[in-house]
């Protein structure tokens, strides 16, 4: 299975990262709350604030380009978090 999820800092709200992982997400959320990735170590710790799970690999990818794009972002503002 593969994850696509977006992130938002407990101790910044206004931060929030867009990621891709094959591995199952609390062992991703936890990697993140440690700082053991250099993207998110600034801004920890984090919760999940949205997530979803695709069978296709291709797919999640996609599905992560396109959340980080301008109109990606527009629409999960709107649609995935408030």
């Amino acid at each position: 299975m593969y994850h696509v999820y977006i992130l938002r800092s407990t101790s910044h709200p206004d931060r929030i990262y867009i990621g891709f992982s094959s591995v199952e997400m609390a062992k991703r959320l936890e990697r993140h709350k440690a700082g053991s990735t250099p993207a998110t170590a600034r801004y920890a710790p984090w919760r999940i604030a949205w997530h979803c799970t695709f069978s296709d690999k291709q797919k999640a990818m996609a599905f992560e380009a396109y959340l980080k794009s301008g109109s990606g972002r527009a629409f999960l503002h709107k649609r995935l978090i408030a």
